[in-house]
Order: structure tokens, then sequence, then C-alpha cells
């Protein structure tokens, strides 16, 4: 399913894996197709300065970012990162894209690699430095809104594993410690490893609240008409290429 590459943490992804991959992304494209979600490919580089402005995001995958730092023999003039993940790439752009509430809610996908350069023994499938995934990010008006997105695409990451992968799992919500670094909350499904007795996150759907669209962040305001600015709720989820090992 894998061949290894002379670079340690990476992998190629060979037929048989692919073929998994390609039946699960049809599967989930039509079910978020129903829900209108419109497709998206962002750029896999993020400068320093925007990775950078919001401190309690970046410093959960701070040590883990991967820097370009030269093009050829020559410094670049600002380091650009290897995106760990995509909200800092987005929610700019979020920014630009939401002007009145008939804009919300807003809600993008895009199938894509990113690449956390772990310390600990990497492992295929499981924990590589380059991987995967299925990354979506949604904005609405309000809170109540995005609650119910979390919710439902944890239900859909199950029926994922049980209905059409035939791997039982269990959903739940991180602890404080364990939530993504941003997030008001963290929710997952998680997967029984037996011969090893400990769980593996599957998939993960997150409730980001107004951390990013705060204005001293990325400023992701909608115009409503009573004359006020209103400061939208995010979320995120994502599906990594580990369904594939499971």
């Amino acid at each position: 399913m894998i061949d290894y590459y002379d670079i340690s943490g990476c992998y190629i992804i060979r037929d048989w894996a692919m073929m998994i991959w390609d039946i699960m992304k049809e599967f989930f494209e039509n079910e978020i197709g129903e829900m209108g979600v419109d497709k998206c490919m962002f750029p896999l580089f993020v400068s320093k300065s925007v990775l950078n402005k919001e401190k309690n995001h970046i410093a959960g995958f701070e040590p883990e970012v991967a820097w370009m730092t030269k093009a050829g023999k020559s410094d670049l003039e600002v380091e650009i990162a290897i995106r760990p993940t995509s909200e800092t790439v987005i929610y700019p752009y979020f920014s630009k894209w939401i002007r009145n509430r008939h804009d919300l809610p807003k809600e993008v996908n895009q199938w894509c690699n990113v690449v956390r350069w772990e310390f600990s023994n990497p492992m295929p499938f499981i924990r590589s430095r380059e991987f995967y995934w299925q990354e979506g990010h949604t904005a609405f008006a309000t809170k109540e809104e995005a609650d119910v997105e979390v919710l439902e695409i944890l239900e859909m990451y199950r029926r994922l594993y049980e209905e059409f992968l035939a791997v039982p799992v269990i959903n739940g919500k991180k602890s404080e410690l364990e939530k993504f670094a941003g997030a008001l909350y963290t929710s997952s499904v998680e997967a029984f490893i037996p011969n090893t007795g400990r769980g593996i996150q599957g998939a993960t759907s997150h409730c980001l609240g107004q951390n990013f669209s705060k204005k001293e962040f990325f400023d992701i305001k909608f115009h409503v008409e009573i004359e006020e600015d209103g400061e939208d709720e995010d979320g995120s989820r994502s599906c990594v290429a580990e369904l594939v090992g499971l």
C-alpha cells in the first residue's frame, strides 16, 4: 500500500491505498455536495506574518512547522511556512468574501496535503510528516448554527467509518488540553486498536467561535440591516489518510 521514501516520515501512497482513498472521497463529496459546500484549493505556503497572527493557534503547531528560507542560493526576504493546517491561509479570504448576512453561511472544502515535522517516530498512515486530508472550513452568523454544523459533520464522519468502512468508532469531545489550538472546543471520532489496547483519532470537527474573526486577527465581519457590524462564528473539520491504515 505504501513505499518508503528517502526522507523520513514521507511515503509513496500506492494504487491500493489510493483506491480506498478515492472511494472514501467520492462518498464524502456526495454528502457535502448536498449541503452546498463549495470546492476550493488554497496555496501550500503561508507567510510568517500571517501564520503568527493567531498566537494561540500557531503555538500548538510551532514545533512542527517546516520553513522555507532559501530559493537556490539566495535567502528569502520573508520566511515562508509550509502549511501545518489552513486556518490562517483561508480566513483572510473569508474576510474578503463575507460582506453581509446574505454571504453566510460560507462553507468550503479542500483535499490537500499538509506538513507537520513530527519529532517522534513517524509511521505510515498513522503519523507521517506529510499527510493527505480532507479539510473543511465554515462561517456562520451565530454560534448556535456553528454548533449544529459541528455535530452534523461529526455524524457524517461516524457514518463514513462505521457504515462505509465498517470500522467502529466513538463520538466524543476532546478535553481542554487535547482540543485543537485556538478552538472553543473540539469533537472527534475515535477508533480502538485491539493489538495495542489504545485509541486513535479518526477525524475531528471544531468550533472556533470568533477566535479567528476578530479584528486583530482576520477581521471577518458581516453587515446587518440595523447598521451594526457582527463578527461571524467559524468552524473547521478534517479527516486524514490514516483512515486507510485503520
